[in-house]
């Protein structure tokens, strides 16, 4: 269960608020090779002695990544990760679930990335969904988070289901989305398998393009341990499970990260508020209609401009510089949006 949150914590600090939540999942981990096997940049890719953590590399020549060794018709993906630290512009870390191999497309994903960023200023989280192949409606988010996540491991979570899917840091849900009919088959529906990778967007990553990987810095190391893979198992093409899945649904549906109880809700409320920097729900240039998937809640709304960036940041975040953007830029590829930010 989360843990109560008695009172006079919610009169401390947010930071403190949210580390409150930090270790609270109990899941079963597994080796690399146990579920896992390299994708590229098969140098670049470093086992751990006991073989229960990988670090990707990314150097002048390439940068690397893993993938699950099975699809999934629905399922928990969850690793701790430490990024690259100091000057990090231009670099791209993601973790995220994709079919992109099998549904050229109509592929379905899920996101994490990582935005890496000039020395002093913040790494930046960016959320992201597809369904059968529906790129040109990104439905991008982005934040801030309320450490250094180039100092410790924190937990990053997926949890996909057949009625919502959850983004979690540590055991903060910071995003939900429930699916409805309205959404029709933009929601990701068909199986799945797992990716964690570390490579150059010096195109878009950082300011638009406007910083590059200085590889005077590299090799520029992300961490990986604690792999967790919950789901049913299942053959991508034929949609043929590979077993029963009776019992890995109901282990999954009663799994304490299945539930955002109101603890959690309460926290997600609040990082909302203070650590989310874009919503494609308020941004209503590129979608004056919101998707029908977004709940909008006029105390997040209210900080948004028409673009959907944050007004300005609050709780001792730097300022942002915000450029209007052409009708064009603002319909760009969800990895174009998300280099639209300046820092």
């Amino acid at each position: 269960m989360a843990p109560r949150v008695p009172g006079l914590l919610l009169l401390l600090s947010l930071p403190f608020f949210l580390a409150s939540f930090a270790l609270a999942f109990n899941v079963s981990t597994i080796g690399f090779d146990e579920g896992y096997t390299p994708l590229f940049g098969d140098g670049n890719l470093v086992r751990s002695s006991d073989g229960k953590s990988v670090r990707l590399l990314l150097d002048r020549y390439t940068g690397s990544g893993f993938i699950s060794s099975d699809y999934y018709n629905h399922g928990f993906f969850s690793a701790s990760i430490k990024l690259p630290s100091d000057y990090t512009a231009g670099i791209v870390v993601a973790f995220y679930t994709s079919n992109g191999d099998i549904f050229e497309k109509t592929h379905d994903e899920l996101d994490f990335e990582f935005l890496g960023n000039i020395r002093g200023k913040k790494w930046r989280l960016q959320t992201n969904l597809y369904g059968n192949g529906s790129t040109s409606r990104g439905r991008e988010e982005r934040y801030t988070l309320w450490f250094d996540p180039s100092e410790e491991f924190h937990r990053y979570s997926i949890l996909w289901t057949e009625k919502n899917i959850i983004f979690y840091v540590d055991e903060v849900p910071i995003r939900e989305i429930v699916r409805n009919e309205a959404m029709g088959s933009d929601y990701p529906s068909k199986p799945m398998s797992l990716y964690a990778t570390i490579w150059d967007g010096s195109a878009w990553a950082t300011a638009g393009g406007r910083y590059k990987v200085d590889y005077d810095y590299a090799p520029f190391v992300s961490e990986f341990h604690d792999l967790t893979l919950r789901g049913c198992r299942v053959d991508p093409i034929q949609q043929r499970l590979a077993g029963d899945c009776n019992d890995e649904t109901a282990e999954l549906s009663a799994a304490d990260y299945a539930v955002i109880t109101p603890e959690r809700r309460m926290a997600m409320r609040k990082f909302r508020q203070q650590y989310m920097t874009y919503s494609y729900c308020y941004d209503t240039l590129r979608y004056p209609v919101p998707p029908p998937e977004c709940v909008v809640l006029p105390s997040e709304q209210r900080r948004f401009k028409d673009t959907g960036r944050v007004i300005k940041f609050s709780g001792g975040h730097h300022n942002h510089h915000h450029r209007r953007h052409s009708k064009k830029t603002r319909t760009r590829s969800a990895a174009k949006v998300a280099g639209d930010s300046a820092m």
